[in-house]
């Protein structure tokens, strides 16, 4: 049961105005991304903070299109998944790189072949694209074929003849989807190294919520605030979930996917096109959550974002002081970013990667950078 505690602390957030900053839970680390600025903050084996810094000028800069209603939904899903690559990448290099420079050592290698090793694998290579590609066909198949597949099943056992073009179907594949997805984040949860990054998962969203309560981004202020966060990524999921079944239903009523074919070739067909209308699903996901936040006083908009709030409570672990302050010093990096070059009029890439290790957070410079300037 949720208690009162819990219950307020979910009112009181849907009922505040939140940052076009957003973030992610990496290894050992935190990526923050504001509308100009990329940073990925790491804690690297020795203690110290290494800081991953560059400008964001995404396909958003480049076609303006992009930026209109439905469609900023989907140029969202794609930079996110961008982004994230890119961060994972580069956390797990870093997170390695200390056992790997002993083993190094151990071979005869040079610090200084070492290093150079390292900068090469810190590159996004085909490696890297291949881990996507299977991983996302592993999330095609575990989150579209297998609900579907098991939804089929489940009517012929039960005599209901379930066809495409039936509610009661796609009802009850959003409804195995939606299990799958909670008894897969809960399985992983018990995993040491999973539970770390739902901790810095928990970080990330508690520096957000210092920086949009007006306060310093201190380790003392970040701790008062909760773990759950309405803009979250898993909100988004259940937005996808609830979509995708609505969406689902309504096409395959309305457009005889397949009519002609086979049955078992007719349902392959359809589940490649539920991929396909993955976009458009994440476009009304995007414009749900964005309309979610800014009539967060309608009742309507807490109980949209009241069930992704609570799934959090599985995707978010109370973090340590020490992963605070990597979360920290990830979101007072993107701001000092912004300030300093004045991003938000850049028409071009003014400013390049760069990388520096910091000994804690002190050792970034404040910006003066409000709220009002990164209002979602």
């Amino acid at each position: 049961m949720m208690n009162k505690t819990t219950l307020k602390r979910i009112i009181l957030l849907l009922a505040k105005q939140f940052t076009s900053i957003g973030g992610q839970a990496v290894i050992e680390g935190v990526m923050m991304r504001s509308p100009n600025a990329f940073v990925v903050a790491v804690r690297k084996p020795d203690g110290s903070i290494r800081l991953r810094r560059d400008q964001w000028y995404g396909l958003s800069k480049k076609l303006d299109f992009m930026k209109k209603p439905f469609l900023r939904g989907v140029l969202m899903l794609i930079e996110t998944m961008a982004n994230g690559v890119v961060s994972l990448n580069y956390s797990a290099n870093i997170a390695m790189a200390e056992e790997e420079r002993e083993k190094a050592l151990k071979k005869g290698k040079t610090i200084e072949e070492f290093e150079a090793s390292q900068k090469k694998k810190e590159k996004v290579d085909i490696t890297t694209f291949l881990t996507m590609a299977i991983s996302f066909a592993f999330g095609i198949g575990l989150f579209v074929f297998v609900p579907h597949a098991v939804a089929f099943w489940i009517g012929d056992v039960l005599g209901y003849n379930w066809t495409l073009d039936s509610f009661a179907f796609h009802a009850v594949d959003g409804v195995i989807k939606a299990m799958i997805f909670v008894s897969y984040i809960w399985g992983i949860s018990f995993m040491k190294d999973v539970y770390r990054v739902f901790q810095y998962h928990g970080a990330e969203h508690k520096s957000i919520a210092t920086f949009e309560g007006g306060l310093d981004l201190t380790v003392e202020n970040a701790r008062k605030f909760t773990t759950l966060h309405p803009r979250c990524g898993t909100s988004f999921i259940f937005f996808l979930i609830l979509i995708s079944i609505i969406l689902f239903s309504g096409v395959f009523t309305l457009v005889p996917i397949g009519a002609n074919l086979p049955p078992i070739l007719r349902h392959i067909v359809a589940v490649l096109f539920k991929v396909v209308l993955m976009l458009p699903v994440a476009g009304i996901s995007y414009e749900l959550i964005k309309a979610s936040g800014k009539c967060s006083d309608k009742w309507w908009a807490r109980a949209m974002s009241a069930p992704g709030m609570l799934l959090q409570k599985l995707t978010t672990k109370e973090p340590d002081d020490e992963q605070l302050e990597v979360a920290l010093s990830s979101i007072k990096a993107v701001l000092f970013l912004e300030e300093k070059y004045n991003l938000k009029e850049a028409k071009s890439r003014i400013i390049q990667l760069e990388e520096i290790d910091i000994k804690d957070l002190n050792e970034i410079e404040s910006s003066n950078s409000t709220l009002k300037e990164f209002l979602e």
